[in-house]
């Protein structure tokens, strides 16, 4: 069991399945079982535990117990938050996956039928309060674990290291350090992410089948990029690294546009810079500025050293257009009316007002010191009854850009929020002026031709 950074910098927790069954269960003080086994619900990318499988002493019926009434796990215990044993007391339902029993000691076939290895462990990690199955153990250093000899493994693998340093200064060592190599490479860890199994037969009932790929390792350059940024956004940070090196340069260079940003910035950070520059050379200056406005200045700067002299100013000048205030492109043609006013009386102006406006979906609720109150859609006013004053109708929770926004920050919120317009506003709430969703989503990647 330990910890690790995923890719978007949150904290999960990691665990083995051999390091957990049969471990003991407890109620308080009181030792209720050992943990079985799991229940999990197949969800294609990963798999989620759903149940704890608890066998008790005696002849005692078993016990299921739900994720959520799991208070912590550790190596002396599994403690359980529950009101009574009677009412968890169950056996699994007849189609349920268990785990242990369905998963480990499985053959693992390619997708043409091939044996390719044995499942020996399974990786299973905490993430966002929910207790995932990330991968199977497909090593001899799953073996090894599962039957108590981890430290074993360790051994060798520390062993190979300090003798491969050594034979760069001895050559009669060379011999015995490929040998250790080749051991260590045996035992290694080598966990098969779960987004590459194939989703498990919905008809269990005591399968007895082999687990399968989705799809040949050797087969994943052949995916549309879309596809394949799925895939990598699932592995951990170094089988990531692996698999987008083994990529040829223009599905890299492809693959790495339809990759989720926070991934983008952790897998290019581990690549050199200069296979970066060559990737970035055949993207698009749009593209190109969007890869590199995820990473940190100096990043983004040592690899724009390194673009075609042409491309680089380009992406260049993006970067910097995209610092440029939002408050250059906002527009005063809007819509304002007091709070009092009534719907009706508010449509009624509206017809006669609405004319020669730039914003006309929204209208803007305002003070005697033209200080914002709230919002109102078009559609929300059309619905409401007639004399119904605009304060009854508006909302007041305001999404709102500051006088300092740039158009990065911009698109952003126009992403997030899928808004018609932001109003820029003030300290003093005075709205200085509203923007239009397509006077900043449409200079995207046309800031420079």
């Amino acid at each position: 069991m330990n910890g690790a950074m995923t890719g978007k910098n949150e904290f999960e927790q990691v665990y083995f399945l051999s390091e957990i069954v049969g471990i003991k269960v407890f109620w308080g003080d009181r030792k209720i079982g050992k943990l079985a086994d799991f229940l999990i619900v197949d969800k294609d990318k990963i798999a989620e535990v759903t149940h704890f499988y608890v066998s008790r002493p005696f002849g005692d019926p078993s016990l299921l117990i739900p994720w959520e009434k799991i208070r912590s796990i550790s190596f002396k215990g599994i403690l359980v938050d529950i009101e009574d044993l009677k009412k968890y007391e169950a056996a699994p339902p007849e189609n349920s996956i268990l785990l242990k029993d369905y998963i480990l000691d499985k053959k693992v076939l390619d997708i043409e039928g091939r044996e390719v290895e044995m499942v020996y462990d399974v990786r299973m990690v905490i993430r966002n309060q929910k207790f995932y199955i990330s991968g199977v153990d497909l090593s001899r250093y799953g073996f090894f674990r599962r039957i108590g000899l981890k430290g074993f493994a360790n051994f060798i693998h520390g062993l190979a290291f300090s003798i491969g340093a050594r034979s760069l200064y001895s050559e009669k060592l060379t011999g015995f350090a490929n040998f250790l190599y080749g051991l260590a490479n045996k035992v290694k860890d080598k966990t098969l992410p779960w987004t590459y199994i194939q989703p498990l037969p919905e008809q269990l009932s005591g399968f007895k089948g082999d687990v399968k790929l989705k799809v040949l390792k050797e087969k994943l350059a052949e995916m549309p990029p879309v596809d394949l940024a799925d895939i990598l956004e699932e592995l951990d940070h170094d089988q990531r690294v692996t698999l987008f090196d083994q990529l040829d340069p223009k599905h890299a260079s492809d693959t790495l546009e339809e990759i989720d940003p926070n991934v983008q910035r952790a897998l290019v950070s581990s690549l050199k810079k200069e296979k970066v520059a060559r990737l970035i050379d055949d993207m698009t200056p749009g593209q190109a500025a969007d890869i590199l406005s995820v990473l940190p200045f100096s990043e983004a700067h040592a690899i724009l050293k390194l673009l075609k002299s042409e491309h680089a100013a380009k992406v260049k000048a993006i970067l910097e257009k995209q610092d440029e205030k939002v408050l250059h492109y906002a527009t005063m043609d809007i819509l304002k009316f007091p709070q009092d006013k009534t719907t009706a009386a508010a449509l009624d102006d509206y017809q006669k007002t609405a004319k020669g406006k730039n914003v006309i979906m929204y209208l803007y609720v305002v003070d005697e010191q033209d200080r914002i109150l709230g919002i109102i859609d078009l559609k929300e006013l059309l619905l409401a009854d007639d004399d119904t004053p605009l304060r009854n109708v508006m909302i007041d929770q305001i999404i709102s850009l500051n006088p300092d926004s740039t158009l990065k920050e911009a698109s952003a919120m126009f992403a997030r929020y899928g808004f018609r317009a932001l109003p820029i506003i003030d300290d003093q709430r005075k709205i200085l002026g509203v923007v239009l969703y397509r006077d900043v989503m449409n200079l995207k990647h046309r800031f420079v031709e």
